[in-house]
């Protein structure tokens, strides 16, 4: 009966960002977006618990954030961040120092649900039926999309862990595509180490919308990485996060990252398959800071249509629009 209600909601939901995604791509929506100014989304950051939020109600779950950045990477801290800098909304990736639980970030949500949405982090551990049904529930929480980490998995050997796209992790990539979230996947080692484990995720249900974050972690030392990553953009449903631009291997003003990785991603994917993401708190140790990123990002866009796109655009269209309170961030 409980699982009966809970489909019965979540297909109610689903029908409410169906219209809120036509709307947003109709022709009527599109000339209203002409009209307007430019939407600016944050695709990739994280926020945590500060010192006092953390001791009063939500725990770290694994080792504290770093020092230098605990007390900044709160919900108030990045509204701050994003009001001085002209970012109208942000899509929060689960932190990994609050791991599984996701009270922070539900929080965080329904403070401002017309300008942050949720990406929950998958449980590995789980088995399918119960990592579907937290799926579900964290959908009608308002989360749109959903986090796979591959080193939560199990590891089996030196540099290899279970595979994403057997068992509870396929099913929860399947249930995505009937649900319409897309899966964002973290290579952090190194896009070769799963191109493999993402490639049969894209054959066994090629109808989820996949998502690479930080230019799927190809570094500009290793430019074999780079061809595995263009390779993809043959699937209609990969995209690609144009974000943490300081994890690849260069300084700012990041010219290589433009020239060597963002360019030729232009070219491949098309502006209506990446997003800009700014990988806040860890983007604040950086010589440009926030803001600095967003502005040099649309510096690189020559014209208005790509610039749309990938500062807010693709978000919106991956995601539902950002302005609009989706059903979910009432529920407890």
């Amino acid at each position: 009966m409980k699982r009966t209600l809970v489909h019965n909601l979540i297909n109610k939901k689903l029908c409410f960002l169906l219209l809120c995604r036509a709307a947003s791509t109709s022709p009527l929506g599109e000339a209203l977006a002409a009209g307007s100014s430019m939407k600016v989304i944050d695709s990739h950051l994280h926020v945590w618990a500060d010192s006092k939020e953390s001791a009063d109600k939500f725990p770290y779950v694994q080792a504290p954030p770093p020092d230098e950045l605990k007390d900044k990477a709160c919900t108030a801290e990045l509204i701050r961040n994003m009001d001085e800098n002209g970012v109208d909304g942000a899509l929060i990736v689960q932190p990994i120092n609050h791991k599984f639980d996701h009270s922070y970030v539900s929080q965080a949500m329904k403070s401002h649900p017309s300008r942050l949405k949720g990406m929950l982090l998958h449980d590995p551990s789980m088995d399918e039926q119960s990592a579907v049904s937290t799926l579900e529930d964290l959908v009608l929480k308002g989360y749109v999309g959903v986090r796979f980490n591959p080193y939560l998995w199990p590891k089996t050997d030196e540099k290899k862990w279970s595979p994403m796209s057997e068992g509870a992790g396929l099913a929860v990539y399947k249930r995505c595509a009937e649900l319409q979230m897309p899966v964002g996947i973290m290579c952090f080692q190194g896009l070769d180490l799963h191109y493999h484990d993402i490639l049969t995720l894209l054959k066994k249900s090629p109808d989820t919308v996949m998502i690479l974050d930080h230019f799927g972690f190809t570094s500009l030392d290793k430019p074999e990485n780079f061809s595995k990553l263009l390779s993809l953009a043959k699937y209609p449903n990969v995209n690609v996060k144009i974000s943490a631009l300081f994890r690849l291997t260069d300084e700012f003003p990041f010219e290589r990252v433009r020239k060597e990785r963002f360019l030729p991603l232009l070219e491949s994917f098309g502006s209506n398959r990446l997003m800009y993401g700014s990988d806040f708190p860890f983007v604040l140790e950086q010589p440009e800071a926030y803001g600095g990123v967003v502005k040099l990002v649309a510096s690189w866009i020559d014209d208005e249509e790509g610039k749309v796109a990938i500062l807010g655009g693709t978000s919106e269209r991956l995601f539902g629009p950002w302005g609009v309170v989706a059903m979910g961030h009432n529920q407890s």
